[in-house]
């Protein structure tokens, strides 16, 4: 059998796993949904990647990721804002204006 589809059925195998193994959470929650970056959530609500970085920072559920600094240097850090995140900060934000 040819590699590529050997490791086409195995990752059928292992999604069907994960599927029928996981909580709904693990299985297509969190894992599944869109993360998006500060660059897009700035551009989709007209803001600065400034602000952005600001609203999302502290908020749980959001992936974090980068190193921590030394010295001198300037610690670097991506964010990812699950879909999920992303429509709770705008009903937060949403009831301000209400």
């Amino acid at each position: 059998m040819p590699r590529d589809l050997n490791s086409h059925r195995l990752q059928d195998r292992t999604t069907e796993q994960i599927s029928s193994s996981a909580s709904p959470t693990q299985a297509g929650g969190v894992f599944a949904e869109h993360h998006y970056t500060v660059a897009e959530v700035a551009a989709m609500w007209n803001l600065s990647k400034d602000a952005v970085r600001r609203m999302f920072q502290d908020e749980s559920g959001v992936l974090v990721l980068g190193g921590r600094s030394s010295g001198r240097k300037r610690r670097y850090t991506t964010l990812r804002i699950p879909q999920s995140v992303l429509e709770r900060v705008h009903r937060k934000y949403s009831l301000y204006c209400q």
